[in-house]
């Protein structure tokens, strides 16, 4: 029913910028919430942030002011600006969707998720 795609991973030096996309296409006729999630291997995976509908955003505390996300609801595409970067911040970054207008932090709900990009940050 949705399909997400993300793009705009890739290697970067510690205190670079990353910009993740990610496009959905499908049903994308309803209101809904994205949310950006990453995960290393040998832990869970963690949110990083979510946009709703409206543009209400939410940040985790070690991105926050770091990072920012926002959307394009005409193009069904969010963009997350990823500034500072630390190695710590190395992994793979998933967008998800979740309908609804609402701010949702728990990754249960996020029925759609993306493929993942890397995003590997060098010291």
């Amino acid at each position: 029913q949705v399909q997400l795609v993300e793009s705009g991973g890739g290697l970067v030096q510690a205190g670079g910028s990353l910009r993740l996309s990610c496009a959905a296409s499908g049903r994308t006729f309803s209101s809904y919430t994205m949310g950006w999630f990453r995960q290393v291997p040998g832990k869970e995976r963690e949110l990083v942030a979510v946009i709703s509908w409206s543009g209400d955003t939410y940040y985790a505390d070690s991105v926050k002011g770091r990072f920012t996300f926002s959307r394009d609801n005409a193009k069904n595409t969010v963009y997350l600006q990823m500034n500072s970067l630390k190695p710590e911040d190395t992994a793979v970054y998933y967008c998800a969707l979740r309908f609804g207008r609402g701010i949702y932090l728990s990754q249960v709900g996020y029925d759609y998720w993306g493929q993942g990009t890397q995003a590997t940050v060098s010291s």
